[in-house]
């Protein structure tokens, strides 16, 4: 497993990190023996980036983490998001409230001082105010956490960002199926020592090209639920589009590929031939899952004209699929 360094927090991490959504049972059941397989197959496999949020399973998932690490020689780099528990959002978002809540995913995740803490897709009006990032930077200074970046749905929220001193890392959505920030957010990043973490890359699984029309999700699982964008932002589902529509237009894809190309190792591979990119969360609800996904640190870099192709791709047949704004 390759590390890259995560913008201004210098820590080193893995090129695959592991997203913690599921281990709050929010795509259907995960055992507690099963979620700690999957941590564990992660770490065996040199993952040493996780990351999770408050809101997962209403802090299952930053327990189960928690639990685990004790066991643990070295601990790896944990990072969790606030900002989206009922107790803030939509608008009671406060200095004390939010530093309430890192204390208490602190206590989940058994830590003094939290590795990194994101604002968790805050709403566009608290962000742009932005009071909210300098309450981050007074926490980060009173040790209630090391350090602080942002998930966000937007490349103009993304930006904004990048314009703060302190802010370390960002977290956003990006695939194949969704290039822009290649152009129009990785250089700001990149000048300002921004680390970029990637959430979705296989635009909420349409990219392991293994679904049909006829898939089904558990209830549970915002793919059944938010598909059209009933519970949350409509992007944050198979990148905002149809999913019917996402279905052809991986088997279009797959038709335009090299022999021998697999669409899921060449959708993470893309990600990672980006520089800017410090680390893919990737998720997984299986070993087996992670370790496929692990496997893509050691892949060659893409092709010239492979790279072309997805561009052109994207420009021609993508783009204008995807709902919420990009």
């Amino acid at each position: 497993m390759n590390k890259r360094i995560l913008g201004k927090t210098g820590f080193a991490v893995s090129e695959i990190g592991l997203g913690c959504w599921q281990l709050g049972n929010d795509f259907g059941p995960v055992e507690d023996k099963e979620a700690q397989e999957i941590l564990q197959t992660a770490v065996a496999e040199g993952v040493c980036f996780f990351d999770t949020a408050d809101v997962y399973g209403g802090g299952i998932s930053e327990q189960r983490i928690g639990e685990w690490r004790k066991g643990l020689a070295e601990s790896p780099i944990i990072a969790t998001k606030v900002g989206r528990d009922a107790a803030l959002y939509p608008n009671g978002y406060s200095k004390a409230s939010v530093k309430k809540s890192l204390q208490e995913s602190a206590k989940r995740l058994g830590v003094e001082s939290i590795d990194l803490a994101q604002l968790h897709c805050v709403p566009r009006e608290v962000l742009f105010a932005g009071d909210i990032l300098a309450w981050m930077e007074d926490l980060k200074k009173e040790g209630v956490i090391k350090h602080f970046g942002a998930s966000v749905e937007m490349l103009d929220e993304a930006k904004f960002c990048c314009e703060h001193p302190e802010i370390a890392s960002l977290q956003i959505l990006f695939n194949v199926f969704r290039q822009d920030a290649v152009t129009s957010l990785f250089p700001i990043a990149e000048e300002n020592n921004v680390g970029i973490i990637v959430r979705l890359p296989l635009a909420s699984g349409l990219l392991s090209g293994k679904m049909s029309l006829n898939h089904q999700f558990d209830e549970r699982d915002h793919r059944s639920y938010n598909k059209d964008g009933a519970a949350f932002h409509v992007g944050e589902t198979f990148n905002g589009i149809p999913f019917e529509k996402g279905v052809a237009l991986v088997e279009a894809l797959k038709a335009k590929l090299p022999e021998g190309q697999n669409i899921l190792d060449v959708s993470l591979r893309w990600i990672l031939d980006q520089p800017q990119v410090s680390s893919i969360i990737a998720g997984a609800s299986r070993s087996s899952q992670v370790v496929r996904n692990a496997a893509a640190s050691s892949l060659p870099p893409l092709s010239k004209d492979l790279h072309v192709l997805l561009a052109d791709f994207y420009r021609d047949d993508v783009r204008a699929e995807i709902r919420g704004g990009i």
